[in-house]
């Protein structure tokens, strides 16, 4: 008989493991303990050889489907003896080296209870399990233990905490356990009166009935919601949201009523009904059977977000109403996600008719997660990585040091990461941070951070912007700690990310990377967006780039794509579509600004996507970012599910590149215009064209493989061309859990520097 130590490390906190060792030792009738620490899983048994092996590939290979092991080591050490085996209490290490549980779907056992008519659980809001419910969310320190946790005021009953204490009962050590005898409490706040201890949910469905916005405190903070069949609603909602057109997402009661509305393939299907419970993009159906308010909904798109209820409240609510509404985040325009109580009183109440509380308490407040799958190809794209996908990052194939070194990531889309004791964290979606709000949710997600792990910082990466507030916000830092700080340009911290993501920053081939976005400094001063580098050997290089043109009146460029066009077109074009989108004083302004030289120069292809768009859409102002790239987007969508997308059209006769491909594709485009081609035909060509302008380059490069990164390629028909055009000839890759916009780019400068420093 001997003694070993096992080691487990990974997503193994708030997932069941401790019983799940605990039955399987039992079962094996082997003695000794389990633990949970900072440090990951630790356990001793007494074993004899073959059985400890048979154990440990117990362990591998039926863990909780909800953890996720990273690293499993046994050492043989002095013997001890064991009696028994038991489940010891946490505690916690001189280092925390602990990979981050993120918030869990209701699971399928919890959802059966609430349905049940017999189990005191009945309809009961905020059932949970060990196998589901919040986790990131409601963490204050670690290990995950109830006492760390939000739910640590919560005073469990008598027949939860024998629950709570058996190890063959499925709410062992579930830290979110209660029922409606030690329940979580709701609070109704309407018309300046805030009632208590509220259980009329039959109310609620009402007031949606009654045309009446409620917002609702869920996992990450409060959502707004209204009848998703009701269009003065939701005009009313988008009036006081000061959210003109941007599209809303919807909550299905399950996929089946889904399923009448919208088109959705199995691995839609698969990512609506997982854990995670993201909000997919799908398209929808001409012929769906609720009469949702669509021009409200999503104006001039042929797709929607659409979500599952994720929490046993939203299921039932919505099993209730009958109807799919309007589930969009708490929060005012461009600001960030509402999570404290107060704070939803005093704001959602100007927005919302009632605001629905409950008292446990959100730490880290987190928009949905949202992502789509290229309609052909099924190719998987992160729109938005938060909930039930952050802040954990794991690739078992990428080797880092053991360092502590934080990256900031850049202005829109933000996120940070931070490598601590060989994990890396990349936050959940923090928003725009040229919006106050959303600097205060950096920081106040950082410093949460900084509580959790207490890393030992020895480098602070920024963006080589110098005005974006996580560049002037890590310099700070970095001056008062009295550590060095490094820039890293915006597009190569793209590429660095995607070549990370997909295990190929050791390869010694040649690889493409085509950076295509709307904004980011270049190394020469001037504004990048167009950018195609070659790697090979840890060298990178710029060997190609969209055709530079005129960079004009900074952000208001990237908000009014008339700018774009007007900047794209000078020197091509003196049409009258150009001239008809601005008064007598701003064409004039406009005409003297092109003459005063030197000013700052682009080759961003978001801007070519924006002034397509106003030539050929007028889509002159737009009122969220990337809106009228979708709606080209939606154009080329309408032509390509009416034709044959292999049977294409484009504006290249031979496949040549030609010396200025920007004045060569705005060319044909206006004189398809004047041939009076119609719109949905021309988007098409446009994006087909672009398309076969990558294949042309990666071919002049003598490439075999290609990776794309940046906001473009959240564009999915462009993706389903690039696929179509080039599979055959080259190694693609794309982005495959993170996001192709900005998002990775805090990921990015990290895998940069850690494959360039000194």
């Amino acid at each position: 008989m001997k003694t070993y130590y096992i080691h487990i490390k990974g997503v193994v906190q708030g997932v069941g493991f401790r019983p799940f060792i605990y039955k399987l030792a039992r079962k094996m009738k082997l003695t000794g303990w389990v633990n949970n620490t900072t440090n990951g899983i630790y356990i001793h048994i007494n074993s004899e050889t073959e059985n400890a092996e048979n154990f440990v590939n117990s362990i591998s290979n039926s863990a909780p489907k909800l953890s996720i092991i990273t690293s499993l080591s046994v050492t043989e050490i002095p013997f001890k003896e064991y009696s028994t085996f038991e489940i010891v209490h946490s505690k916690s290490e001189k280092e925390t080296s602990l990979l981050l549980t993120p918030d869990f779907a209701m699971c399928s056992d919890c959802c059966e209870e609430i349905n049940q008519e017999s189990n005191h659980r009945f309809q009961y809001p905020f059932t949970t399990c060990t196998n589901c419910g919040p986790r990131f969310s409601i963490i204050n320190s670690l290990p995950y233990d109830r006492e760390t946790t939000t739910m640590h005021s919560f005073e469990m009953c008598p027949n939860c905490n024998t629950e709570y204490q058996n190890p063959l009962d499925r709410r062992y050590y579930s830290q979110t356990n209660s029922c409606p005898n030690c329940a979580i409490q709701l609070s109704l706040f309407e018309n300046d009166i805030l009632t208590e201890n509220f259980k009329d949910l039959d109310y609620i469905v009402k007031q949606w009935k009654d045309g009446k916005i409620i917002a609702i405190k869920g996992i990450g903070g409060y959502l707004l919601t209204c009848d998703a069949t009701n269009p003065l609603v939701i005009q009313r909602l988008r009036k006081l949201k000061n959210r003109p057109t941007k599209p809303f997402a919807l909550l299905y009661h399950d996929v089946y009523e889904l399923a009448e509305d919208v088109e959705m393939d199995i691995c839609e299907k698969l990512e609506l009904e997982n854990s995670k419970a993201s909000i997919v993009l799908l398209n929808i159906k001409n012929d769906r059977m609720t009469p949702l308010a669509m021009d409200e909904i999503a104006p001039n798109l042929k797709q929607i977000g659409v979500m599952l209820p994720y929490t046993p409240f939203y299921k039932i609510l919505i099993s209730k109403f009958g109807k799919p509404i309007i589930a969009t985040s708490g929060n005012l325009s461009n600001s960030t996600i509402i999570y404290e109580d107060k704070k939803a009183i005093e704001e959602l109440s100007k927005l919302a008719d009632i605001v629905l509380l409950n008292n446990r308490e959100i730490v880290i407040p987190q928009d949905d997660s949202v992502l789509k799958y290229s309609s052909i190809k099924f190719q998987k794209i992160v729109i938005r990585r938060s909930r039930g996908l952050a802040p954990t990052y794991i690739n078992a194939n990428l080797e880092v040091p053991k360092k502590a070194i934080l990256s900031m990531g850049a202005m829109l889309k933000s996120t940070f990461t931070l490598l601590h004791q060989k994990n890396i964290y990349i936050s959940q979606y923090l928003g725009n941070t040229d919006n106050f709000e959303a600097e205060l949710n950096y920081k106040h997600t950082w410093d949460h951070f900084k509580k959790l792990f207490n890393p030992k910082l020895e480098v602070i990466l920024t963006d080589k912007h110098p005005n974006y507030f996580s560049s002037v916000y890590g310099k700070e830092m970095a001056l008062e700690k009295n550590i060095p700080v490094v820039e890293i340009q915006h597009h190569k911290a793209h590429f660095y990310a995607v070549l990370g993501e997909n295990n190929l920053l050791d390869s010694n081939e040649e690889i493409l990377g085509v950076i295509w976005d709307g904004t980011g400094l270049g190394d020469d001063g001037n504004v990048w967006g167009g950018e195609f580098f070659k790697f090979q050997n840890n060298s990178i290089e710029r060997v190609h780039h969209l055709d530079e043109f005129h960079f004009l009146l900074g952000d208001k460029m990237p908000k009014e794509p008339r700018i774009s066009a007007f900047a794209i077109t000078s020197g091509i074009s003196d049409a009258k579509i150009i001239r008809d989108k601005f008064s007598e004083t701003e064409w004039n302004i406009y005409q003297k600004l092109l003459q005063n030289e030197p000013h700052l120069k682009s080759t961003s292809i978001g801007r070519l996507f924006d002034a397509v768009a106003s030539l050929l859409l007028g889509i002159d102002k737009q009122s969220f970012e990337g809106e009228a790239a979708m709606r080209l987007e939606n154009a080329a969508y309408t032509y390509f599910r009416a034709n044959n997308i292999t049977k294409y059209y484009s504006y290249f006769k031979k496949e040549k590149a030609p010396l200025n491909f920007t004045n060569f594709i705005i060319t044909h485009i206006l004189s398809d215009i004047e041939s009076g081609y119609e719109k949905e035909f021309i988007a098409a060509k446009f994006h087909i064209t672009i398309a076969q302008y990558i294949s042309i380059i990666a071919k002049e490069q003598g490439v075999k493989k290609v990776a794309f990164s940046g906001g473009v390629f959240q564009n999915q028909w462009l993706i389903e061309l690039i696929l179509l055009f080039m599979n055959d000839d080259f190694d693609l890759y794309f982005h495959k859990e993170l996001s192709p916009n900005d998002e990775c780019i805090s990921f990015g400068q990290l895998m940069y520097y850690l494959y360039n420093e000194d």
